[in-house]
């Protein structure tokens, strides 16, 4: 997945140049698209989270969608990274399943949980309009079901998935888990709540 590069991006316009972190910068970004979503958030708002002169945005990512495309790439990224640290201690597909279920509840309730999730967001305020944003959403969700039916496959296989369970329809429902997860989340949700949800889901995989 690419990252904007170099981390460092300089912006020349009227008097000095201004050096800033594309990384911190980004990530002050998915904040404000993630509350707001694309259409709500003006390129002030923008500006003013990202810490950044106006000319500076448009010399490092062209324009708003700009800004926005490489905001979501930058989410992704640190969403992948986090999953694949969780789920490097998981060795059976059960606990695998668990293990991810798990990460997408734990941003589902508290601050970062009425923030929202900037892909679910994304395909709300952008998919219908925009096919570029339809296609690279589409293309998380089904990464996330492929994912989710191999752990499952992968569980039937060590013993700790039961047998009888539909690898591809379970993968499926577990993605509508997770993703419905984040959605409710916007409305304020206790932690004890989504938690539950968790070992709720894993129910079905006996």
């Amino acid at each position: 997945m690419n990252l904007p590069s170099p981390a460092t991006a300089v912006a020349r316009g009227r008097g000095r140049p201004r050096e800033f972190d594309v990384d911190q910068a980004l990530d002050k970004a998915i904040v404000v698209f993630s509350e707001s979503g694309y259409h709500a958030t003006s390129l002030g708002k923008l500006t003013q989270a990202m810490d950044i002169a106006e000319g500076s945005l448009y010399k490092a990512f062209g324009d708003k969608r700009g800004v926005f495309i490489a905001a979501f790439e930058r989410y992704l990224a640190l969403r992948n990274a986090r999953l694949s640290h969780e789920l490097a201690a998981a060795t059976t597909g059960h606990d695998k399943i668990k293990a991810l279920l798990t990460v997408y509840a734990e941003a589902s309730f508290g601050k970062q949980g009425q923030r929202g999730c900037l892909v679910i967001g994304s395909a709300v305020d952008l998919a219908s309009t925009d096919a570029d944003i339809a296609k690279r959403v589409g293309q998380q969700f089904a990464s996330l079901e492929k994912r989710l039916i191999g752990f499952v496959e992968e569980g039937q296989a060590d013993g700790s998935v039961s047998a009888r369970v539909d690898a591809a329809t379970t993968g499926r429902l577990l993605l509508c888990v997770a993703q419905g997860m984040r959605v409710i989340g916007k409305t304020g949700r206790a932690g004890s709540e989504m938690m539950s949800l968790v070992e709720s889901a894993l129910k079905l995989l006996a």
